[in-house]
Formats: structure tokens, C-alpha cells, sequence
């Protein structure tokens, strides 16, 4: 599991907090990751514990057995608070490409379109926990995000926040044309093991 006579890495305690993040969100114990991935109890306590160094093919069958991508597992954790990017200006003369926010895997996406007519307030049911909500504005502008920090969005603006805390959102005298992209966690029944959506 280990390359010997090397200190544990910053990769391999990125890699330890991702594995008992994952497993938990599945409702999984750290027995039957064990059992699933061949690993001992102890050598995946010590995975978990960020300890050591751990070679690929050990991360690969971990992840298998998780369901995510090996990539998952070596990428630290976003942060869960609000994270709110102001649009920015296209190139004139060639395309423009911007990474606005990579969602990991382990998550259920669902996209939607949102239309608000002007003078409009709608308030977000909270969804499960682990859910993270993305705004994306195409036209027009309203206020919105979680009922404690509501933030105000024009027209190119993004906003991720939890979803599972009271949210709304509110349109002054324009209407607003909005992507919605709702990232739920999803765990594993830990009956029969097969994947359910939080």
C-alpha cells in the first residue's frame, strides 16, 4: 500500500479526507470499504488518517469501490460556503472559455432553467445535505442565494452556495433568465448497497 521511507504527503492527506468524505456521504463503514476494496480495516484507517503514502492501483481500487473518479480522490474539497464570481468581458475576435466550477463526481446533477418575471420572490425549499446550488445569469439581474447572504446578480454572474440551508431569490424591475445546476451528494443504501440520490 505504501512506498516505504518516505513521509506521508500533502496528497496523500488530500486523498485520506476525500476517501472518509466519500465514504461517509455513502453511509458506508470503514468494515465494509474495507471489505470491498481487499484493504485491511487498519491500513484503510491509516488511508483515512492521511498517513503514509499510498500507491495508485491502492487509490484506484478505493475509488472503484466508491464509485468516483480516481481524480476525485486527489482533488481537495471546495469549500462549501458561497462563492459568487462577477461575469466577465468575451474576447471580441475569438472564443472565450472559462472553468467557472468543477463539480466532482458522487454527485447527481440536475439542470434547470429558472425564468423569474420582474417584481418576483420564490423561496428555496432546502435540499439535502452535501447539496450545492449554482446560479448561472443569462439575462436580467435579481438578488439571490442563502436567506442570510443574499447577493445581487447582473447578467453573466455566478453564485454556488449550499443548498440545504433556507435560499431564495428576487427580481427588482427586470425579469431574469437563470441556469440552475443543483449538485446533490449520492450515498449508497447501506441495505442492498446499490446507489440512492440524497
Amino acid at each position: 500500500m505504501e512506498r516505504a521511507g518516505r513521509p506521508a504527503s500533502r496528497a496523500a492527506a488530500t486523498a485520506g479526507a476525500q476517501i472518509q468524505r466519500r465514504r461517509q456521504q455513502r453511509g458506508m463503514s470503514q468494515a465494509e470499504l474495507a471489505r470491498r476494496t481487499g484493504l485491511s480495516k487498519a491500513t484503510l484507517s491509516q488511508l483515512e488518517a492521511g498517513a503514509g503514502n499510498p500507491t495508485i492501483d491502492t487509490l484506484d481500487a478505493v475509488a472503484v469501490a466508491l464509485a468516483v473518479p480516481l481524480n476525485d480522490l486527489l482533488t481537495p474539497a471546495g469549500s462549501t460556503g458561497v462563492l459568487h464570481l462577477p461575469g466577465t468581458a468575451a474576447e471580441q475576435d475569438a472564443p472565450t472559455r472559462e472553468l467557472l466550477r468543477r463539480i466532482s463526481g458522487g454527485h447527481s446533477l440536475e439542470i434547470w432553467r429558472l425564468r423569474l418575471p420582474e417584481r418576483t420572490s420564490v423561496d428555496g425549499v432546502p435540499h439535502a445535505p452535501g447539496t450545492t446550488e449554482h446560479l448561472l445569469v443569462a439575462s436580467g439581474g435579481l438578488v439571490a442565494g442563502p436567506a442570510d447572504d443574499l447577493r445581487r446578480l447582473e447578467p453573466g454572474d455566478m453564485l454556488a452556495f449550499p443548498g440545504d440551508a433556507p435560499h431564495g431569490y428576487r427580481t427588482g424591475e427586470v425579469p431574469a433568465d437563470v441556469t440552475v445546476v443543483i449538485a446533490s451528494p449520492v450515498i449508497a443504501s447501506p441495505v442492498i448497497g446499490s446507489p440512492v440520490i440524497a
